[in-house]
C-alpha cells in the first residue's frame, strides 16, 4: 500500500476534498461497453420511459464507482480501500443533451477503527437529491 496519509494525522470529522463527476450518454454507452451491462434503461430513453422512469438513468455500479473515487483520491491508493458499500436511494437521471448530469460527491472520516482504519462517510448528489444511501467506506491507513 502506498497511501501517505497517516491513521495518527485523521481526525473523526475530516472532510474529504469533494468533487463533480459528469455522465452523459456517451459516458453510459461507454461503462455499459466495459461492464457489459447494456440494459437499454441506461441508453435507450424510449425503452426507459415506457418501463416508467423519467428518462435514460445511470447505472448503479457506475454511480457507485464515481463516489468512491472521492475516497481513492484522498487516499492516494485503491488497494487502501478494505470495504466499500452503498444503498441506491435516487437514479442519477441523464438527459440527452451536451451537458448530461453531475454527480456531486463529498466525504468525511466518520469513525477511527482499530489497526489503522478509518470509516469514511460519502454523500453523493444528483440534481439536488442523494442519490446513494448509507454510502460507507473502510480505509486503511499508514501508521
Amino acid at each position: 500500500m502506498t497511501t501517505t496519509i497517516q491513521y495518527a494525522d485523521v481526525e473523526i470529522g475530516t472532510e474529504l476534498p469533494a468533487q463533480t463527476f459528469p455522465v452523459t450518454r456517451a459516458t453510459l454507452v461507454q461503462y455499459a461497453g466495459a461492464s457489459g451491462d447494456f440494459n437499454p434503461i441506461h441508453w435507450n430513453e424510449k425503452f426507459a420511459v415506457e418501463v416508467g422512469l423519467p428518462d435514460v438513468i445511470a447505472h448503479g455500479m457506475f454511480t457507485m464507482a464515481e463516489a468512491i473515487r472521492v475516497v481513492t483520491d484522498w487516499v492516494g491508493d485503491p488497494a487502501a480501500v478494505v470495504e466499500y458499500g452503498v444503498r441506491f436511494t435516487k437514479p442519477v437521471i441523464v438527459p440527452n443533451d451536451d451537458k448530461g448530469a453531475e454527480i456531486e460527491v463529498s466525504g468525511k472520516v466518520a469513525a477511527k477503527l482499530d489497526d489503522g482504519r478509518v470509516r469514511v462517510d460519502l454523500t453523493a448528489m444528483s440534481a439536488g437529491q442523494k442519490v446513494l444511501g448509507m454510502s460507507r467506506a473502510v480505509v486503511q491507513l499508514a501508521q
